[in-house]
């Protein structure tokens, strides 16, 4: 049966560039649209691609654009790339996350390894220092990567005068027009604001202030039960803060498959996080030494009042296109915001394309530099694609939860007959050989075919193992194929290995 399905795999591989049974999941077409080549610097000629945005789909896209021979322009108005992501995003908040655990485990954990410290302390400032210089060295090495490419990189507020044209007003009080014959629009999200909330990056903050507070909260609030409010506050929580996070609806993280969700919950709870779900915010008042909040239930009730010495609003994020002038060209979006594309990621204004946040899709920064990627291809003259039902998620607490394609109750929702494959890192022996074995594997896949429907991992390491998960996936591979493929021993990716058994046949270790 394996052989039967790497032949299959076979197939599919000399296959899948010229059709596609799916063309709203893959993104790829053929395009004949020669290019030329623009000389003039820009600023004053046409460049062959600028780009609004230096965030990762706008950095991305950039690169790549110089490489496929293309003239090419990136305009950023935080005078600094890597966008969000880079700057207040993913990397301070990694950082942080890695820092605080380091903390933790001095704390709670060095002792059984045979360690043994004492007078743990905090040094914050030390800690944010570190965070700062991680991401100050990466996004010089954004610059370094412009001038190898030969990337024009323009700092500065940029908003369209027409198709092709861009006026920028650069952060050094002066005004330069930059023009191309193809523009991408890459300028991101920014935080979501609840009604009534005002945020001041000091009592009541974003996740931007959430990354630089400069003491330890003694209590923190997080509003929001979504990815970047449990791993913010995982960090604080780590640091000494006592926790407690409102949620509107019924659950934590949505997306995730319910099974591990719970898992999850029950695991951050034992870290000593409170949660308030079915709860909803109807006032704030922060005019006193701290936060006071007020809370009731979703469905009506009772109002209770939280105190807080420090509030982080995590509601999600909205596509950010304020200045850009988009009417006055007469792009079109939608109710929220999002700019519509086509499937090579042009608006309706011939010319004028949009990638990453600011377009329907997932909210990710991996995502937005495929989408980037793939834009420019299409521009190029060649082709891209972005299978979206193929964009892993990690939520990066620990342990980490790592997930791609269907959960469990998309798939029971489908009417698709299927079977579930378990495999608990209590069982894995690298796991419980360093002490860390808390979480489980969870493969779904398709009962008639054993084509892999969906994986969902809840381990120290979970956003590093999942990427076997989306190969697998992404070549319709079988849950037997990944069970006969040696898997390196002793290793946590033996846990993906033993839940794909589970899945075809049965586990050999539990």
């Amino acid at each position: 049966m394996a052989m039967a399905s790497f032949a299959r795999r076979k197939a599919y591989l000399l296959t899948r560039t010229f059709s596609n049974s799916n063309p709203d999941a893959l993104r790829y077409t053929f395009s004949l649209t020669n290019f030329s080549r623009g000389f003039a610097s820009s600023g004053s000629d046409d460049n062959d691609v600028v780009i609004i945005g230096g965030g990762p789909g706008g950095y991305v896209a950039a690169i790549k654009a110089a490489q496929l021979g293309l003239k090419t322009t990136c305009i950023e108005k935080r005078g600094t790339l890597g966008g969000t992501c880079l700057n207040v995003g993913c990397i301070p908040s990694k950082a942080l996350l890695h820092s605080s655990h380091m903390f933790h485990e001095a704390q709670h954990s060095f002792a059984h390894h045979g360690v043994k410290v004492s007078n743990v302390e905090v040094d914050l400032p030390a800690m944010m220092g570190q965070k700062d210089k991680a991401v100050a060295n990466l996004t010089k090495g954004i610059e370094g990567l412009f001038k190898k490419n030969k990337v024009t990189y323009v700092k500065g507020y940029g908003k369209f005068i027409s198709p092709n044209e861009v006026s920028v007003d650069t952060i050094d009080g002066g005004n330069t027009v930059v023009k191309g014959k193809n523009i991408i629009v890459a300028t991101g999200s920014d935080v979501k604001s609840l009604p009534g909330i005002t945020i001041d990056e000091e009592k009541i903050v974003s996740s931007t202030g959430a990354l630089s507070l400069k003491q330890i909260p003694k209590k923190l609030i997080v509003i929001g039960a979504g990815y970047i409010g449990l791993e913010m506050g995982s960090v604080w929580a780590r640091l000494g803060s006592e926790v407690t996070v409102v949620e509107f609806a019924p659950d934590i993280v949505p997306t995730m498959d319910s099974e591990i969700r719970r898992q999850f919950q029950r695991s951050l709870e034992k870290q000593k996080m409170k949660f308030m779900l079915k709860t909803k915010v109807v006032g704030v008042d922060s005019s006193g030494d701290g936060v006071k909040l007020t809370v009731e239930p979703a469905a009506g009730g009772d109002q209770t009042i939280l105190e807080a010495d420090v509030v982080l609003v995590s509601a999600g994020r909205n596509p950010f296109t304020a200045g850009l002038e988009l009417d006055k060209i007469g792009v079109e979006t939608d109710k929220g915001g999002r700019i519509l594309v086509n499937e090579k990621f042009e608006s309706n204004v011939k010319g004028v394309f949009a990638i990453g946040d600011v377009i329907p899709g997932p909210m990710l920064a991996h995502k937005a530099e495929e989408d980037g990627v793939a834009c420019v291809e299409f521009i190029a003259g060649k082709h891209g694609h972005v299978n979206y039902d193929l964009v892993p998620g990690v939520v990066y607490t620990h342990p980490e939860v790592a997930s791609v394609g269907k959960t469990e109750d998309q798939v029971k929702a489908s009417g698709v007959q299927y079977r579930v494959g378990k495999f608990p890192f209590m069982a894995n022996s690298r796991a419980k050989a360093i002490d860390d074995a808390e979480g489980l594997v969870k493969i779904i896949a398709d009962k008639e075919t054993d084509k892999i429907l969906g994986v969902h991992i809840m381990a120290p390491n979970a956003g590093e193992l999942i990427h076997e998960a989306v190969l697998a996936i992404n070549y319709e591979a079988s849950s037997e194929d990944i069970a006969r493929v040696c898997h390196a021993h002793p290793t946590m990716s033996e846990a993906l290995k033993e839940a794909a058994m589970a899945t075809h046949d049965k586990p050999i270790h539990i």
